[in-house]
This record gives C-alpha cells, structure tokens and sequence, in this order.
C-alpha cells in the first residue's frame, strides 16, 4: 500500500524545516519530495519514552499503547521490573505477548533486580542464568535498571554476571543510582553501566554526564525532575532523554513525552536538540528499530500542529496510522490475569504497634521519591500532628503486617491502600486508624489486588486483577475509576500530596533513599539496614 502525507517536514539530523511531500510504501518511508507549497502542521519523528514501567500505568500493554499514541509516542524502553517481581519470567512473557496485540513498539529490557532486595518478600526471583535467557530474546533489548549499586561497586558475583551477559549480546545496561557521586559513582558506571535516571539535582546531572553516561530526564506522576535536570540540555543535548518512569492513567490525560517537548521549547531551548533528545538519542542508544524520518526508514511519525505546544494531530507506527484527529484505528480486548495473592483479609487488632519512646518517622516529599527522616516521642505521633502510620503486609503469605510512621499524607480521616508497592508489590497502606487501615487493605484483598480508598462510611476501590498491577479494562474505565480513587483521597481525605497513591507505592521502595518501609521492617537506604 502506497501513502502520501505532506507538511513541514522536520529534519532533526541537518537541522532544516521543509516543505515536503512523504511517500510511505508498505510500512516503510520511501521518498521526501521537497516543494513550494505552504503547510500549517508540521511532520516529526514519533516520540519515545526511553525508560518506563507499563505497569505504572495500571494497564496492560495493549491497553496502554492506546493512550500513548494520542501523544505522538510510538515506542517505549519498557522495564517489566514490577510484574516480575510478582511472576518472574512468565510475567515478562506476558508483556512481551499482550504488547504485540497492537500496533506500537514495546522494547522490553531484561529484570535485572528481582528481587529488588534481600530485606523484603517478593514473589519471584530472576537470577543470571535466567537474565542470559531473556536477553537472548529479540524482544529483550537491554538489561534493566541495575539497582544494586553496591553489588555493582563491589563486583558481586552474581550482578556482575548479569551485566556480562547483556554485554555478550550486545546490548546496553541501565542504571539506578540515586544521589551516587564521586568515586562510587565511577566505579559503578565504569562496570559497563550506561544510563541513569534518578538524578534529581543539577549538580549530580553534569557530574554524571561528564563521566559519558546517559542521562534520563524524568517527569513521572510522583517523580518530577524535568525542572531540575533540563538545563542540561544547553550543552549535553546527545547525551539527554526523556522519560515517565512511573505515571498513573490521570496524568496521561495531559500529556506524556509531547509535553516535555513544550515545556523545554517555552523556556527557549532550541527546537532541533528537543527533538534530538525526544526521539533520537533512545533510537541511537538502545539501537532501536524505530524511524527518524529518513528515506529508508521505518514510517514512524507523527503531525503535530506547531512546534511550540505539540499538539498532536496524526500518529503512524510502521506505515499504519493509528490515531488521525482524536481517533485510535485499533481496538484492544481483555487479555488473560495471571496473578499471585496468597492473604486472608484482617482485623483491626493485626495492625496493632507499640511505638518506642523516640521513634524514627519517615518524610514522604511530594513530587520527589527521596525521603527524609525526624525522630519524634511517642506523644507526637498522632494525625492532628500530621503523622500517620504506615502499614506492609506480605501478600504472598500470611504473616504479621510491618507498621511504622509516616509524615506528609495529610490525611484527616480514613486510608488508603495499594497492591502497587515498588518492588516487591505487597500490599501497603497509610491511614489514621487501624480500623480505616484494615477496610481499605481488605478492600484490595477481597479484589486479589487493586487502589483503595475509605473513610467511615465510603469504601472505593480500582481492583487490578493482573498480577495485582494492572486492570484488564479500557483506558478510559481503568482513568475514571482512578480519578474518582484519587479525588476522594485528595478532597474527603484531605491529602496534601500530587499522587497520593504514587508517592504511596513507593514508600516501599528500599533502594531510594532515605528511610522506608517493607514487609520486614522499617529500612535505612543509606546504611543498607534495617533500622531495629
């Protein structure tokens, strides 16, 4: 089949706006025919989310790729880390397979960290041998977000195994290092690691950036270092992406990479190396087959209708266009749930916590995945003083719930609760009583999995029967139903936070500094301990 399409058409490469006719032959770019005609939209590279977890999205693949190309995102650089921590490899093959129901390209990176730590309970275990085996995959394109930055720098074994292996195949290996400065920093790039995505200052940006590493601008639902990071951009535009990481269905209402284009082009950074950064430099590093709109490749394209705001009018993905003026041409149905919930509901009395005369509290920061900690006297810990108790409970097993404390919800009545709880995916919730902390955990145990929201007399929830991640439901169900989630946790239970249920997932997260909780016990991300 034979397409033309005209327009603007943006050559990131010689830097030149042209008016041209584009001739699309069985998928495939094969003819640019300047002329003298006059266009009002432009034609683009399609744009690529180099680093994100679909299951942050709370839907599958398929499900996903039909949000994304609204926003002219043909591709992402996906890392199934969530769903293996809950599955292991099958739950990769599951990605793999439910993202080729569509026309979208889903590159899948190889787990890397599974489990994410030795201090939590997660559902599966990913080893080298089984790494080797994904990365052999064509699907499997890089190794996954290395975590284990002190296994890295202290060339463990069985993570310097890993990292061999992908570069056996040839295939790059992404990092994971928070706040790593300095001579550990080095060390740990200087074992064959490319990328990173946690900056969240400046400084540590350029310190990295200098030493060749990739870096990855961020701009997730609770992450957000685009303000931060994207001065970068003035000097070190071949060495930048951009990417969402974690972001929940509401914020893709707004936008997705599309946005960070606008944002960067508003504050007078130049149009050619936004778009170098948006579309190319993923293409180049990962070695993606993904077009660039060059004779010869792949039609993969967007039109947009200025470059200022990006406002996307026409998505292509291998010649076929999937979204012309608010329209997406393919269909996606409900795909099969594998799942793992082993954990009988509880009583209020299960949460029951003595705390200590001084106690540590964890500072939840919004907009940030770093936390803070203060010690404060038992008599403090009360939620009219802002402090509110922290619960993780093991969902592959019964056992007895781990409870801590926790500021910054700002929550004046009732819970909530989540099976989304990086990495490891037990359940986790924050609430103002043990009686509103038990309705909104046996909320998501009685749905296998899922984001809920109580008070006394209101009980929601958004269940997520795959893997305990995801909804097999259509975007616009899986999106109302969590607005409804979080405008009640924002406005009846007078939350202060952006996403509350995003910063909550990830108050589990032991590898980001600097004080969190699992299933095992409040947890020192500095010192790599337990804190009891």
């Amino acid at each position: 089949m034979i397409q033309t399409l005209s327009g603007n058409v943006v050559d990131v490469f010689n830097k030149t706006i042209t008016p041209a006719s584009i001739t699309i032959e069985d998928g495939i770019l094969t003819n640019i025919t300047p002329n003298n005609h006059s266009y009002t939209e432009y034609i683009i590279p399609g744009f690529i989310d180099a680093h994100v977890h679909i299951e942050s999205s709370l839907m599958v693949p398929s499900v996903f790729a039909s949000v994304a190309v609204k926003h002219g995102t043909v591709a992402t650089v996906s890392d199934p880390h969530e769903i293996a921590n809950v599955l292991g490899v099958p739950g990769v093959n599951f990605m793999i397979e439910d993202g080729k129901r569509v026309p979208f390209h889903f590159f899948f990176g190889a787990p890397s960290c599974v489990p994410a730590t030795i201090f939590e309970t997660a559902g599966a275990a990913i080893h080298a041998a089984e790494v080797r085996q994904l990365l052999e995959k064509d699907e499997i394109v890089y190794l996954a977000e290395m975590m284990n930055y002190p296994g890295v720098i202290a060339k463990d074994e069985e993570v310097m195994r890993k990292i061999a292996a992908a570069q056996f195949f040839g295939k790059p290996v992404d990092g994971h290092a928070p706040g790593l400065r300095g001579d550990q920093m080095k060390a740990y790039f200087d074992a064959g690691i490319t990328t990173d995505h946690e900056c969240f200052t400046l400084e540590e940006a350029l310190e990295k950036l200098e030493h060749g590493v990739k870096v990855i601008i961020r701009e997730g639902s609770a992450a957000r270092n685009f303000d931060a990071l994207i001065p970068a951009i003035k000097n070190f535009s071949a060495q930048l992406m951009f990417c969402s990481d974690d972001k929940h269905p509401d914020s893709f209402e707004h936008g997705h990479i599309n946005t960070l284009c606008k944002r960067a082009v508003a504050l007078g950074y130049n149009i050619f190396d936004v778009l170098q950064v948006a579309c190319v430099n993923p293409v180049t590093h990962y070695k993606l087959p993904v077009g660039l709109l060059r004779v010869g490749d792949a039609a993969d394209l967007i039109v947009v209708d200025n470059l200022r705001e990006f406002n996307v009018k026409q998505t292509f993905v291998k010649g076929e266009r999937v979204y012309h003026h608010g329209v997406v041409s393919f269909v996606t149905d409900a795909s099969s749930t594998p799942n793992q919930f082993h954990v009988q509901p509880i009583q209020a009395s299960a949460l029951a916590y003595q705390p200590k005369h001084a106690e540590q509290v964890i500072v939840c920061n919004d907009g940030q995945l770093i936390t803070n900690r203060i010690e404060l006297p038992e008599s403090a810990l009360t939620p009219s003083a802002g402090i509110h108790k922290l619960v993780v409970i093991n969902r592959y097993k019964q056992s007895t719930a781990a409870c801590a404390y926790i500021k910054g919800f700002g929550l004046t009545t009732g819970a909530i609760a989540s099976s989304v709880a990086h990495d490891s995916h037990n359940i986790i919730a924050v609430g103002c009583d043990d009686v509103m902390l038990s309705k909104a955990i046996n909320q998501v145990i009685n749905h296998q999995g899922g984001l809920s929201a109580v008070d006394e007399q209101t009980a929601l929830v958004l269940p997520l029967p795959v893997a305990g991640l995801m909804s097999n439901a259509s975007a616009d169900e899986v999106t109302e139903a969590y607005k409804k989630l979080d405008a009640f946790a924002k406005i009846t239970l007078c939350s202060r936070l952006q996403a509350p249920f995003m910063s909550l997932s990830f108050m589990a997260l032991l590898v980001i500094p600097e004080l969190k909780l699992s299933d095992k016990g409040l947890f020192d991300s500095v010192r790599f301990a337990f804190v009891n």
